[in-house]
């Protein structure tokens, strides 16, 4: 992205004439009714684009176009409407797929590795922040107020990418709570000191969009004596890359950041959990 920027965006995609694409309008959080993508709304939003002075200039709306591996022939008709002539860079707000990830594609991400550079950030950060090699717990929160306003549609059977605990279907739950999307500090503070308990962690690793709690994790574990870490700066890519590789880790059933952690744990046989969510079968058993 950093090449791309440097040396071919001033001429093919130059400010000014830079749009950026979404499915359709999405409403600003502070407001105002001209209808936008938002792209720089939120978190990681606003603070990804940034990271290479990115301002987009215009909005273009796709829909219904869209793109899934069963429709190969939707191909024509994105070159149809947006030739690389008129629009040689498409730049998206998310991914102009099937959202969240289609349950057949799930098995799909084992083919995704990491490159070198970001797997090699994430291997020294272990190597420097986990004492003795010992085991850590991986945890991702989701905090910030733009999370806490999209928590207010609990109480749906699907909500983002809840499917990931709930089941595509609801078999293992029936609707998203509010301390699966927001939990409290009381529910967070006590998952992660199980989790710790349960498989003797040394170190806990801490990835958010805003608060890291740091302070009141280390009083809450007090007499446990395990070191609470965090990669600074914050670099997304490579805080999934360190919670991929996590002895434990619990995630927002909500958030597809934690998704993506999930589905690479499932990959390489790692065990996860969910913040307020303990997971229910048919027969009514509980799965601890």
């Amino acid at each position: 992205m950093e090449k791309f920027m440097k040396e071919l965006a001033p001429s093919i995609w130059p400010v000014g004439k830079r749009t950026v694409f979404c499915y359709g309008p999405r409403e600003k959080l502070n407001g105002g009714t001209t209808p936008s993508c938002n792209a720089k709304d939120g978190n990681p939003f606003g603070s990804f684009w940034d990271t290479f002075n990115i301002d987009f200039d215009a909005s273009e709306f796709y829909g219904p176009l869209f793109y899934d591996v069963k429709h190969p022939q939707v191909v024509q008709q994105w070159n149809e409407k947006y030739s690389p002539k008129k629009f040689p860079v498409l730049a998206f707000t998310g991914a102009p797929a099937g959202f969240p990830v289609h349950e057949e594609h799930v098995q799909l991400h084992k083919y995704l590795k990491w490159s070198n550079f970001i797997n090699d950030k994430a291997e020294r950060f272990i190597r420097e922040n986990i004492p003795n090699k010992g085991k850590f717990l991986g945890i991702h929160m989701r905090n910030g107020v733009d999370w806490e306003r999209a928590c207010e549609h609990v109480g749906m059977q699907k909500l983002f990418a809840s499917p990931q605990c709930l089941g595509y279907f609801n078999e293992y739950g029936k609707e998203v709570t509010k301390e699966m999307c927001f939990p409290s500090e009381k529910t967070v503070l006590a998952q992660i000191k199980k989790a710790a308990k349960t498989i003797k962690a040394s170190s806990i690793f801490v990835a958010t969009d805003d608060k890291p709690m740091l302070d009141k994790i280390s009083k809450h574990l007090k007499s446990m004596k395990v070191k609470i870490v965090q990669h600074l700066p914050a670099d997304p890519h490579v805080d999934l890359a360190i919670l991929g590789k996590a002895d434990h880790y619990i995630g927002n059933c909500v958030s597809t950041f934690s998704a993506f952690a999930k589905r690479e744990r499932d990959s390489t046989g790692k065990s996860s959990s969910f913040w307020g969510f303990e997971r229910q079968d048919f027969t009514g058993h509980t799965e601890l």
